[in-house]
């Protein structure tokens, strides 16, 4: 059994105007996909989209190149320095949750 077909185990609600419901309902139609899969379609769509922006790059070859050749070099006493200190910072979420 492949994702698209595994048995849904949550469910999400939400709550629109009803001009927004006709729109997507349009256009599920034309997609030929209920609302509930287009809706999810869409939202896992630009989901994704999100944690790419987030997450991912672009650079051409000879940016790239200059990329992993500052990554092989040993750091200068600046991003050494740089580096201890985001060492020893303390995130938010590596402490329990205080109530």
């Amino acid at each position: 059994m492949t994702n698209a077909q595994a048995k849904a185990e949550v469910n999400i609600h939400l709550r629109a105007r009803a001009q927004d419901r006709d729109l997507i309902d349009q256009a599920a139609e034309l997609a030929g996909l209920n609302r509930s899969h287009f809706m999810l379609a869409c939202a896992l769509r630009e989901a994704k989209a999100v944690l790419l922006d987030q997450t991912s790059i672009g650079a051409d070859a000879a940016t790239f190149q200059k990329v992993l050749d500052w990554m092989d070099r040993a750091p200068d006493a600046d991003e050494a320095s740089g580096m201890k200190r985001l060492l020893a910072a303390k995130s938010d979420w590596a402490h329990p949750a205080r109530g």
